[in-house]
């Protein structure tokens, strides 16, 4: 049976972190992600988690000034020490939050760098963040970005994912595939999918275009859950959509799925 959780950051993006959660569970949500737990303490978010009954799936590593226009630090050349400073309050919070997964988000190209300069660094803090996530018991993920949503971003194609893998060379370096992204860049989701299955660890949908519910666009996501169950998918299917109108119209989909 597939398993959906809530993205709390894309679909109750006007709540804090702890209001989001208890508007997911009143939803029906038994589980979420976020884009980031961290502006809270560790302990406020682990008390309401539990209060509510909730399994917290993943959050993304630290992205920089989100605010200034930072998108991630994977990739950016010069803040290698932030990066690694990142890796470290990632693992105090997914230790205390039960997290077992995270994403890291590349981030954008740095300006006068060179596309091999960039992948470089990425690589290197790759290198240093596998093991040190894998000794705490999380799996690191990465995730290809449209550059229609995200311009600059340096990580958009499966075909970097799987030449950024082969150069990190440890085996807790997985991927997140999110439909919507790969339906922008490249298409092909099913065969995609396939190409890539041993190392997909997680999925997040949403349509397009407009980035809203499964059912408001072109892509066939009836189709996209067959094939998922088909496979045995045991992972998580993150739901990173922007409801289309307020209420329970955006989640009849869902109940469909039940």
């Amino acid at each position: 049976m597939l398993r959906f959780d809530a993205n709390l950051t894309t679909m109750y993006g006007r709540l804090s972190l702890l209001e989001a959660m208890a508007a997911a569970k009143a939803d029906g949500f038994d589980a979420f992600e976020c884009r980031s737990p961290f502006e809270f303490p560790k302990e406020a978010v682990r008390d309401r988690v539990e209060e509510l009954g909730l399994t917290f799936v993943q959050f993304n590593c630290p992205m920089g000034d989100f605010s200034g226009g930072d998108r991630g630090l994977a990739c950016v050349v010069g803040r290698e020490d932030e990066f690694c400073a990142s890796i470290d309050k990632t693992i105090e919070y997914a230790v205390a939050l039960g997290v077992t997964q995270v994403n890291c988000v590349a981030g954008l190209r740095t300006p006068g760098a060179s596309d091999a300069e960039i992948e470089d660094v990425m690589v290197r803090n790759l290198r240093h963040a596998a093991p040190l996530l894998a000794d705490a018991g999380v799996k690191l993920q990465i995730e290809p970005i449209n550059p229609l949503d995200m311009p600059g971003v340096f990580l958009s194609t499966t075909e970097q994912f799987k030449r950024i893998r082969e150069r990190v060379d440890h085996p807790n370096l997985y991927l997140q595939y999110d439909f919507y992204h790969m339906q922008i860049v490249q298409g092909d989701l099913i065969r995609g999918f396939d190409e890539l299955a041993a190392v997909i660890n997680h999925v997040q949908i949403a349509d397009n275009p407009g980035r809203h519910e499964p059912g408001t666009g072109e892509i066939n996501y009836d189709f996209i859950f067959r094939a998922l169950q088909e496979r045995g998918y045991e992972g998580w299917i993150g739901c990173e959509y922007v409801p289309s109108a307020p209420g329970p119209g955006s989640l009849a989909w869902l109940s469909m799925r039940s």
